[in-house]
């Protein structure tokens, strides 16, 4: 195998959660793109054909699939429906998420397990029901984000936590079906990309972020799907539990 073809995804399958929007789509395209068909799974399957869409223009198959994950049912669920559709899942993109930025003394537990739920549970089910099928040599990748490594002026504990705890589930499960299953697990710790959680800031907040941007600018979704697509592959094959910054150096200053 050349270089060049140690990035490919073909003839895999890849599961990819949260892709009805934002970085779930690039996602979910940079999978068709390398060659993989691309179950797409989200709560809001109205936007799914969008999605859908990219991947059959890069000349894949799409499958759509209404999942919760917080629900592990759901997540099963979702793994069956691969398994028929395909008969295999090779890769799983953990990157359903939602946010909240509430004051510690104000932010009530319903919105605190819910951003839980879906960060830190939801990644935990998906990654269960995939591991019960996936075959050696396949790859999770878990969506963190640098808010587990750092702060950024926002009150965003209950974030925060749940994408930190991403990184000890990424290290434990790679722990664990590593030699066992030949499953490699791996986390990308974004920075400042555009998306629905962006688009949602108060105006001049990422202005006052610029004195940490090393890069001075917000990073481009295809980089970030760039090294998922990296992590996936045989490229990345002596890889495993790291949780890979991409954050334009905001992690350094």
């Amino acid at each position: 195998m050349n270089l060049m073809e140690m990035f490919s995804l073909e003839g895999k399958v890849a599961i990819v959660t949260g892709a009805s929007s934002g970085l779930g789509v690039a996602f979910a395209q940079a999978c068709a793109q390398a060659g993989a068909d691309v179950v797409l799974a989200a709560r809001r399957t109205e936007k799914l054909g969008a999605t859908a869409d990219l991947v059959t223009a890069a000349g894949r198959r799409a499958v759509a699939v209404q999942t919760d994950v917080t629900d592990p049912d759901q997540c099963q669920a979702m793994v069956d429906r691969a398994m028929a559709e395909f008969g295999r899942v090779d890769v799983l993109v953990n990157n359903a998420g939602i946010g909240t930025a509430v004051p510690a003394t104000r932010e009530t537990p319903e919105e605190f397990r819910a951003v839980v739920d879906v960060n830190l549970y939801g990644s935990y089910w998906a990654a269960q029901a995939c591991g019960r099928v996936m075959e050696p040599g396949s790859s999770i990748v878990n969506i963190s984000s640098i808010l587990g490594l750092t702060t950024a002026g926002l009150p965003q504990a209950a974030y925060s936590a749940s994408k930190a705890a991403i990184t000890g589930l990424t290290r434990d499960l790679a722990q664990q079906w590593g030699s066992r299953k030949g499953i490699r697990v791996n986390a990308i710790a974004p920075g400042f990309f555009k998306s629905e959680m962006t688009d949602e800031y108060k105006p001049g907040y990422l202005e006052s972020l610029s004195a940490r941007f090393v890069l001075p600018r917000m990073g481009d979704p295809a980089e970030l799907a760039a090294t998922l697509v990296w992590l996936a592959s045989p490229a990345a094959g002596y890889v495993t539990g790291q949780t890979i910054v991409v954050d334009g150096g905001v992690t350094i200053t």
